[in-house]
């Protein structure tokens, strides 16, 4: 079953539950992937259709972030509201030593030994944890592990 037709089933049951929120994410998250389509010419395959979720996933974290800055208590919620929505779409996240695990496979495989590599680690990193972890996690972790070196 794709990502689409998951989200036009679970559509159908927020209309007939009127839980309006989850209806509007779901909307937002639709369009997001039909535009990306239409971008593209054809149907997205499942790591595409990764990429757009992960991507509407960073601008809602990165909105909560500065509604958290602002003070704005009221924007915050609905937005972390959002996120636990777009959550359920998205493959089970690594945890902290997970991710430390890749990185540092990650290091030893590039040869890395220094902070000037860091391009390099991250470049052989993010296509692992694509989804899976948040980019900035993964930098913050890429960034200890080598300053360590």
């Amino acid at each position: 079953m794709t990502l689409l037709s998951t989200l036009n089933d679970d559509m159908k049951t927020a209309m007939k539950a009127k839980d309006k929120e989850t209806l509007q994410v779901i909307r937002m998250l639709k369009a997001s992937i039909q535009n990306e389509q239409i971008k593209k010419g054809a149907d997205l395959n499942e790591e595409e259709e990764l990429t757009v979720l992960s991507r509407e996933m960073k601008q809602r974290r990165d909105s909560l972030t500065e509604f958290e800055k602002a003070d704005r208590t009221d924007l915050a919620e609905k937005v972390k509201g959002e996120i636990a929505i777009v959550e359920k779409y998205l493959p089970a996240q690594l945890d902290e030593a997970e991710i430390r695990q890749i990185v540092a496979g990650a290091i030893e495989k590039t040869g890395a030994s220094s902070p000037k590599e860091f391009g390099k680690v991250m470049g052989a990193v993010m296509p692992q944890v694509k989804g899976k972890a948040d980019g900035n996690q993964v930098n913050a972790i890429v960034k200890e592990l080598l300053g360590q070196m």
